[in-house]
């Protein structure tokens, strides 16, 4: 037993239950929403863990804006208008997909089950979601792809990707993921380094010894930056290796696979994006982990929306809860959506089969808010919003 687990007596499963737990198993009772499954997860995580899942920077404003202001948008329904043969299908990046929902990238998702990222592929696959696998997985990029790419109905499977102050190392990912099958690369580019997260300090969060970034085991140890007087540790130390628009410009020049940009927020930076050739924004304030008080996603999007004027999909993440949520994004204009800590709470109750049911709860709760808005496709979705 870790310092992170601490005594049984703070977590309701042992040691040996959590290292023997099945990829699937039943669904606990009374789970109907993902608020339920977020409130389950609550009581078998320990409180450290849940502080770096659910935890944002600072005093969490965005992370608190990123729901509410979903939920602050109304919706305005059409009555009577012809429904049968509708359907959730979208178009990204040459394919169809048979919803908008992708699973996002999260980090070390084997604090939530043993079986971890290898549970959420085999559920995101046989749901027909997309699945965004991290840099930062606690489980093998090779490993996830096995899991996710036989079954003929999955969606599409991307790899995120953070530029490593090793370049040669970055190129190592990169064909990694060329060779296992992936089909585009996500660059997250709002992380340069990470946010004030006041909540994991708090709670202590460590990594335990049996969970690590298992993608990235050749990583050389970092040595400290020698600075001179009156230098910064961080603009002068770890932020001299920070990633550039150059450095995207570079990244397409050694893959063949094409390249979003995760981590989009100001209009001019979607111009930029679109200029350097990027496949796809995804416009996310990293779930309100990073800088605190930027605007809720929900906020954001139109005016990425417009600079971009259809060149490139705009996806959307942070704080979708609902169906509803999905619904008013493709209202928005994005593209598709990406899920994150409802995957984990999902993956946190039950493994794969708590994955794949907040997967689908959202399409379900999307068809039937489309149903009662009077949208047969998500092409009518602008004309919902009041």
């Amino acid at each position: 037993m870790t310092a992170l687990i601490g005594p049984d007596t703070t977590d309701p499963r042992s040691a040996a239950d959590r290292q023997h737990r099945p990829i699937a198993s039943a669904l606990p009772q009374g789970l109907v929403s993902l608020l339920d499954h977020e409130q389950h997860a609550h009581t078998l995580l320990p409180e450290a863990v849940w502080a770096y899942f659910n935890g944002g920077a600072a005093d969490e404003t965005t992370l608190r804006a990123n729901a509410q202001a979903w939920q602050t948008l109304e919706l305005l329904p059409r009555v009577l208008r012809p429904l049968a043969g509708g359907h959730t299908r979208v178009q990204l990046l040459g394919r169809t997909l048979a919803h908008p929902i992708l699973v996002a990238p999260m980090a070390h998702q084997g604090l939530a089950h043993p079986h971890g990222e290898h549970a959420t592929a085999l559920a995101a696959a046989a749901l027909g979601a997309g699945l965004v696998v991290s840099t930062q997985a606690s489980t093998r990029l090779e490993d996830v792809a096995h899991s996710y790419l036989p079954d003929a109905d999955r969606g599409p499977l991307w790899f995120q990707l953070y530029i490593q102050p090793d370049r040669g190392l970055t190129c190592e990912l990169v064909q990694r993921a060329e060779a296992a099958g992936y089909e585009a690369l996500v660059l997250t580019v709002d992380a340069p380094v990470q946010g004030a997260r006041d909540r994991e300090r708090r709670a202590g969060f460590v990594l335990p010894a049996q969970v690590s970034a298992a993608n990235l085991t050749s990583m050389p140890v970092p040595t400290q930056a020698l600075l001179q007087p009156g230098q910064s540790a961080l603009f002068d130390g770890l932020l001299a290796h920070a990633p550039t628009w150059d450095d995207v410009a570079w990244l397409r020049s050694i893959t063949h696979l094409p390249v979003l940009l995760k981590g989009i927020t100001h209009p001019a930076d979607a111009v930029e994006a679109v200029r350097c050739g990027a496949a796809g924004i995804i416009a996310s304030n990293h779930g309100g982990r990073t800088l605190d008080t930027i605007p809720a996603t929900a906020r954001l999007l139109p005016r990425v929306v417009q600079v971009v004027q259809g060149d490139v999909p705009v996806l959307v993440d942070g704080g979708i809860r609902r169906g509803t949520d999905v619904l008013k994004a493709m209202a928005l204009g994005a593209s598709a959506v990406l899920v994150g800590r409802p995957i984990l709470h999902g993956l946190t109750n039950a493994g794969a089969t708590g994955v794949a049911h907040v997967i689908r709860l959202l399409r379900d709760e999307l068809e039937m808010a489309m149903a009662l808005t009077g949208c047969r496709t998500l092409a009518d979705a602008h004309l919902t919003l009041a």
